[in-house]
């Protein structure tokens, strides 16, 4: 009887991750979401575009950017989690566009690539920010510069904590 319970227990416990599916199906859907932003920026802008002087046309292609760079994000998120936490992909496997780091980014190398992507996509909000100083006050200036800061710090803190922990597996 104990056998069977704990056979139970231990399926079921495995079976629980698939309880991240939705979740993962919801980042699925807030790309397309992120995408159709980008074509109402883009539409939207169109009609302004050749009255823009190069500060207007830069800080539009850095909104851009930006996007793109969540979209990543939520990509790398999505197939680097749905790996390692709840199936292969197998689909992926045959296709010549089969991005070539996937399958390969454990949890500590997305921790990594998570917080890369956030200094970076802050870092572009920075500089968007100091491309418009009229339209933001000093005390937001600070505070942005502060946060993104502390995003690089963060990201300095967890890559010294991974590599220390990758040191200390090898002796």
């Amino acid at each position: 009887m104990r056998d069977f319970l704990e056979d139970f227990l231990e399926r079921l416990i495995f079976a629980s991750r698939w309880l991240l599916a939705p979740i993962y199906i919801v980042l699925c859907l807030s790309l397309l979401f992120i995408t159709v932003k980008v074509i109402q920026e883009t539409v939207n802008y169109l009609p302004v575009m050749l009255l823009q002087d190069v500060k207007g046309i830069m800080l539009f292609v850095l909104h851009i950017v930006d996007l793109v760079l969540v979209g990543n994000l939520v990509l790398m998120i999505i197939f680097a989690g749905y790996e390692n936490f709840v199936s292969k992909i197998h689909v992926a496997e045959e296709s010549e566009d089969r991005p070539t780091w996937m399958g390969t980014v454990d949890f500590s190398e997305l921790k990594l690539k998570l917080v890369a992507s956030i200094v970076t996509i802050s870092g572009i909000n920075l500089l968007a920010a100091f491309m418009d100083l009229s339209q933001i006050s000093d005390r937001e200036i600070f505070w942005m510069v502060v946060v993104h800061l502390i995003f690089i710090l963060s990201g300095v803190l967890l890559a010294l904590m991974d590599f220390v922990t990758s040191k200390s597996k090898s002796i």
